[in-house]
């Protein structure tokens, strides 16, 4: 059993990495208002002391204890700690993610340090000029008693607070008048055009890096207090796929089926590895690596003669690369290149992200590569990387890379950097977990989407709606739908990419590759529905991948042919839910949608 601690942005990616796993779990908020959709997490509320939260550890079974509370939040830190170290059960400081400390803004360790280094008596002896006659304080209306010695010092203190009758009212307990507080949600917006700015290192979700920008651009002096140490007896992580991870390895049976890493995570933590020993000399055992979504992870290395390496670890998810050893060999050169060496794929047919030649390895994992070498290179530092996969060729055999012409081995891939393991009877029931949290959101509309990428295009066409309202089908489009309708979900939208959206036109409701591929007989059947000649139909025989398409259909033809593509797949769907309406949106590789 687990007992995360939320009431954050962090608790809310808690819950939709827990939910995941299909068993129970607890999800404890102070005072109960942060409204959450919870399927298998039961919801407690109230503060907990260290013998509180002993008795119900105990009494609930609790043997992982998760901290996804605010970073200043230092008293539960502290409480939470002492009681995984009182009964010897592990905890995770779930952290967020945080920006290098910027040296135009002066850092403060505490509110007293920030009234003793604005006191008259300091900005006198100061070199820099620190008197203000007004400050605006975006730390929380617990603040308030601890900077009201500063208006004893003159200073005039605005105190942007949540708009909620609680804080309003514990605000004004602590002296604030009416005049002094403000509300507003959009970090970007400033209201109170003061002498200085006063915020908390807050991190990425707190829009620590938005209001920093705006102050910045109204030439206000902006004051920061660092955020606490975490105890040490913290297992640290500061995103959704680090979290699942640290659950598996400290409570291995939470979750039923275990994640992996992609060859693209494991070809960029051989990269820092042998970039880490060339600029630095160093032979660290496993290094942190930057996701897609910005979180970081840690990963095992070794180390060749001349080369770093990473077993690739496909958990519990089917796959023949697992335990393969991915290779990087750095040098200085004189412009930065990433290269494929042996048993890494290269492409010989057009539709990839690179053009035939250019080895197989994809656009993220590249991008991965990049980021995470430049934090550790400096400015002028050009580097040659080069990714090898010893047995690659040979494990190629057994994958789709020769029928994708894909040549001479494994293709380095990888969108999330992470491998989500299932089973087909285990991901169905996943969808449908899934899709009972999303309708237990109240959404007004359920997004279907196959992946990472379809996600963010679909999140950016309806930004209103909320995170659990988009979910996951693969290839499963049959199976999400008709749970659809046994949930009696009364709006679906279901977007897809054009690879999967020529299967699922013929009525091909898996469109898993290892069952379905590509019909070129039936797109050139839909082509001619469209209206397009036999020049752009002859074109057709020469394609490996549905993509291809859109450079090949003329412009003024593209919404035809849509329109063709969405009504064959909407014969074939519509019939799956009977009872709710069904919108088909096509997207397209630069996130254009039909």
């Amino acid at each position: 059993m687990v007992l995360v601690f939320g009431g954050t942005t962090e608790g809310r990616k808690a819950i939709e990495a827990l939910e995941e796993a299909g068993n129970t779990f607890y999800y404890s908020t102070k005072t109960g208002e942060q409204d959450v959709p919870l399927h298998h997490g039961v919801a407690i509320s109230g503060a907990m002391d260290a013998t509180a939260m002993t008795v119900f550890c105990q009494k609930h079974g609790i043997r992982l204890l998760v901290d996804a509370a605010h970073p200043f939040a230092e008293v539960l830190h502290q409480t939470v700690a002492n009681v995984a170290e009182r009964l010897n059960i592990p905890a995770i400081r779930f952290e967020r993610i945080f920006p290098a400390r910027d040296p135009d803004i002066t850092w403060i360790d505490s509110y007293a340090s920030l009234i003793s280094h604005l006191s008259p008596q300091n900005c006198q002896l100061s070199t820099v000029n620190c008197q203000l006659s007004t400050l605006l304080a975006t730390t929380g209306v617990q603040s308030i008693a601890q900077l009201k010695p500063l208006e004893e010092q003159g200073v005039k203190v605005y105190y942007r607070i949540l708009p909620r009758e609680s804080s309003i009212a514990l605000a004004k307990k602590q002296g604030a008048v009416d005049e002094q507080l403000c509300y507003y949600e959009d970090p970007r917006e400033i209201p109170v055009n003061a002498d200085a700015i006063l915020l908390k290192e807050s991190g990425s979700t707190g829009g620590f890096q938005e209001k920093v920008k705006a102050a910045k651009a109204l030439g206000m002096q902006i004051y920061a207090i660092k955020r606490p140490e975490t105890p040490t007896i913290f297992h640290c992580v500061n995103g959704e796929h680090g979290l699942r991870r640290m659950v598996e390895k400290l409570l291995p049976e939470f979750y039923p089926l275990h994640s992996g890493l992609t060859t693209g995570t494991c070809a960029t933590a051989a990269a820092i590895a042998a970039t880490t020993r060339l600029l630095k000399g160093e032979t660290p055992q496993e290094v942190p690596v930057i996701l897609p979504n910005g979180e970081t992870i840690m990963v095992p290395v070794g180390y060749g003669e001349d080369y770093a390496y990473c077993i690739k670890e496909a958990g519990d998810d089917p796959d023949v690369t697992d335990g393969i050893e991915v290779r990087a060999e750095v040098r200085q050169v004189d412009q930065f290149e990433i290269c494929g060496g042996e048993g890494v794929g290269r492409f010989t047919l057009p539709g990839f992200d690179y053009p035939p030649g250019e080895p197989a390895i994809n656009k993220a994992p590249r991008q991965m590569i990049r980021q995470n070498l430049e934090k550790l290179s400096t400015v002028n530092c050009q580097l040659s990387i080069t990714l090898s996969v010893p047995q690659g060729e040979e494990i190629a055999r057994h994958t789709f890379n020769p029928r994708l012409g894909i040549e001479g081995g494994i293709s380095i891939i990888g969108v999330s950097g992470i491998v989500k393991p299932f089973s087909e009877e285990a991901f169905i029931e996943s969808i449908r977990k899934c899709m009972e949290v999303a309708k237990a959101s109240a959404s007004e509309r359920i997004v279907l989407h196959s992946g990472m990428k379809s996600e963010g295009f679909l999140q950016d066409h309806y930004p209103h709606l909320p995170q659990q309202a988009f979910v996951e089908y693969g290839n499963a489009i049959g199976a999400a739908l008709q749970i659809a309708d046994e949930l009696h979900i009364p709006r679906i939208t279901l977007g897809i990419m054009l690879g999967k959206a020529v299967k699922l036109a013929e009525g091909h409701l898996d469109t898993h590759s290892k069952k379905q591929t590509m019909n070129k007989a039936f797109i050139i059947q839909m082509l001619e529905e469209s209206g397009c000649d036999t020049k752009v139909i002859e074109q057709i025989t020469s394609i490996t991948l549905a993509r291809e398409l859109w450079g090949i259909i003329p412009s003024e033809q593209i919404e035809t042919f849509c329109r063709t593509v969405i009504r064959h797949c909407l014969t074939h769907c519509a019939p799956l839910l009977p009872h709710g309406d069904l919108t088909i949106l096509l997207i397209d590789d630069a996130g254009g949608i039909h």
